[in-house]
């Protein structure tokens, strides 16, 4: 079986959320691949170190490199990181994450060209990011989605006949979680009786600000930080409409478990969202930092019982395209 080296921000450990560098390794090394990962160091300076050292060390042993690309910081990580591969001759596979990554193409052109027109293969968990990449020029590209294990996701219909939101992400400014805030308090204030669950980890300060607006509004929201992926979805059954309150997105694990769970999602309309959610046929798209058009979603999905049985039918089946044993033979095309 082929050796794999995975290179990544490896920080589930450090209270942050799982990734695809702890979801992916662990699924390719139960189908028999060898799967050695970096870094779990919480060092900047130190993790990229780390990264790097591990392509040198393996150097001899390794078939195959994934790197795990981000916009952000994380794109000169794995600059550097394809640099040594390509020094190295070692085939290497980008894995393309974020909603915000078609813009570095535009930002930094010539780093972008250099990483993504060397890889042996892109892979894209989005038709959104395949088709920015191939407009920017980059056609050595394939649509490999976010995956996740279905039967670790018990569905069940929801009776909406209260409205018991959840929200589940890292508290980020990208994300914009204080929107579900006042979400919340729009409901409150049309007469409609609501709560809110938000999980997940501080990221960048966000959850402070978020916990003040729901002070300043004077509304009660259940903040629960991080929670293991058995401890929310065991959480989800109290809760009866997903929301997704993100500036930019590519192909969000969280929503794809949510469709799975039965819970009828409503999303910002950013990003590979519209790639994944079709408006009121297995979700809700609305306009980004709009509380109202999230209120009248809302209203709708209240309103429309039969209408949202419908929506989560569809939201199984289309996830269904989304589970590891489905999408395992992409990875399989390219690993061999």
């Amino acid at each position: 079986m082929k050796n794999i080296l995975y290179i990544g921000n490896k920080l589930h450990a450090s209270n942050t959320t799982v990734t695809t560098i702890d979801t992916l390794s662990i699924n390719l090394k139960n189908e028999g691949y060898n799967v050695i990962s970096a870094s779990n160091k919480k060092q900047q300076l130190h993790r990229l170190l780390d990264m790097l050292f591990h392509i040198v060390k393996y150097k001899k042993k390794t078939d195959y490199v994934l790197i795990d690309t981000y916009s952000t910081l994380n794109f000169y990580y794995a600059y550097l990181s394809s640099l040594l591969c390509r020094i190295f001759k070692l085939k290497y596979i980008p894995i393309l994450h974020g909603g915000n990554l078609p813009k570095r193409l535009k930002k930094s052109p010539k780093l972008s060209k250099a990483i993504f027109n060397n890889a042996y293969i892109n892979v894209a968990p989005s038709a959104y990011t395949k088709h920015h990449f191939e407009e920017f020029g980059i056609n050595n590209i394939t649509c490999i989605p976010n995956s996740i294990q279905l039967e670790k996701y018990p569905f069940k219909k929801r009776k909406i006949q209260d409205v018991k939101l959840l929200w589940v992400r890292s508290f980020s400014k990208i994300y914009n979680p204080e929107l579900a805030v006042k979400i919340l308090k729009a409901l409150e204030n049309e007469g409609i009786k609501a709560s809110l669950c938000m999980v997940g980890p501080e990221k960048d300060g966000t959850m402070k600000t978020t916990k003040a607006l729901a002070e300043k509004l004077n509304v009660e929201v259940r903040f629960t930080n991080k929670l293991s992926k058995k401890a929310w979805v065991e959480l989800s059954k109290n809760y009866t409409i997903f929301i997704n309150t993100t500036y930019f997105d590519n192909m969000p694990v969280s929503v794809i478990e949510a469709m799975a769970l039965g819970l009828p999602v409503i999303s910002t309309n950013v990003g590979g969202m519209p790639y994944l959610i079709k408006n009121k046929e297995n979700g809700f798209l609305v306009e980004a930092d709009n509380t109202l058009a999230f209120v009248e979603a809302i209203k709708f999905v209240i309103n429309n019982p039969n209408k949202i049985s419908e929506v989560a039918d569809n939201a199984l089946k289309t996830v269904k395209h989304y589970n590891w044993n489905v999408v395992k033979h992409a990875w399989f095309k390219f690993l061999t």
